[in-house]
C-alpha cells in the first residue's frame, strides 16, 4: 500500500474479526441504487445474523478508495466472494464470520467500493452523489440539493479516471479473497 498522508479510516465487520485500513480521503462517497446493489443487499441481508445493507431509501452507500490506498489488517481467511451470476464481473465480499458485506470490486478496477455500514458511524466517509437512480424503487424521491445521477455520471467517471491517472494507470490484484459465499440465497 502506499504511504499517503492523511485520514486513516478502520472498516471492520460486524463481530470485529476482519478489518481494512483505508488511508486518505475516498474516490468519492456514492449511493448506487442500481438493480445489482439492490439484488445483492438484501441476498446479504437475508444470511443469519447479518447487518444492514441498505439504506431505507433502497439504495447503498459506498466509500470508493483507491486499492493502493487500503489494505486488510486482520481476517483476510474470513472473506469470501459472492457474484450474482458466475460469469458476472462484479464481486461482492463478505466477512464469514458475522455475513457483514465488505466490499465490492469491477473486474479489473483499480478501486474498491466499500460498504459505507462497515466504517463506524462517527468515520463514515460523507455521501456526495447518487448513481444509477433510473433503477429506484418506484416512489422513492429526492427532497434535497445533492446531485443525483441516473446511470453513473460525467463527475463520477472524472474522478476514477483521475484516481486511476495518481496510480500511474495500475490495478493491483486483491489476492486475499480465498473463497466463494455459501449459503447466500441464489
Amino acid at each position: 500500500m502506499a504511504k499517503p498522508q492523511g485520514r486513516h479510516r478502520i472498516a471492520a465487520c460486524r463481530c470485529g474479526l476482519v478489518a481494512f485500513e483505508a488511508v486518505g480521503e475516498p474516490i468519492v462517497g456514492a449511493a448506487c441504487y442500481c438493480t445489482s446493489c439492490r439484488t445483492a443487499g438484501e441476498r446479504f441481508e437475508a444470511l443469519p445474523e447479518a447487518s444492514p445493507v441498505m439504506e431505507a431509501d433502497g439504495s447503498t452507500r459506498f466509500a470508493l478508495y483507491r486499492k493502493d490506498r487500503i489494505r486488510c489488517v486482520r481476517g483476510s481467511d474470513l472473506l469470501r466472494e459472492h457474484r450474482l451470476t458466475p460469469e458476472a464481473p462484479t464481486r461482492r465480499v463478505i466477512a464469514s464470520c458475522c455475513n457483514a458485506a465488505m466490499f465490492l470490486e469491477f473486474k479489473g478496477g483499480h478501486w474498491l467500493s466499500v460498504y459505507n455500514q462497515r466504517f463506524a458511524p462517527n468515520e463514515q466517509p460523507p455521501l456526495e452523489m447518487r448513481t444509477m437512480t433510473r433503477d429506484r424503487r418506484a416512489g422513492v424521491e429526492f427532497a434535497d440539493t445533492l446531485p443525483s445521477y441516473k446511470t453513473h455520471s460525467g463527475r463520477f467517471m472524472w474522478r476514477l479516471l483521475t484516481a486511476w491517472a495518481a496510480m500511474g494507470f495500475k490495478a493491483p490484484k486483491i489476492d486475499y479473497v480465498k473463497g466463494e459465499a455459501n449459503g447466500i440465497p441464489g
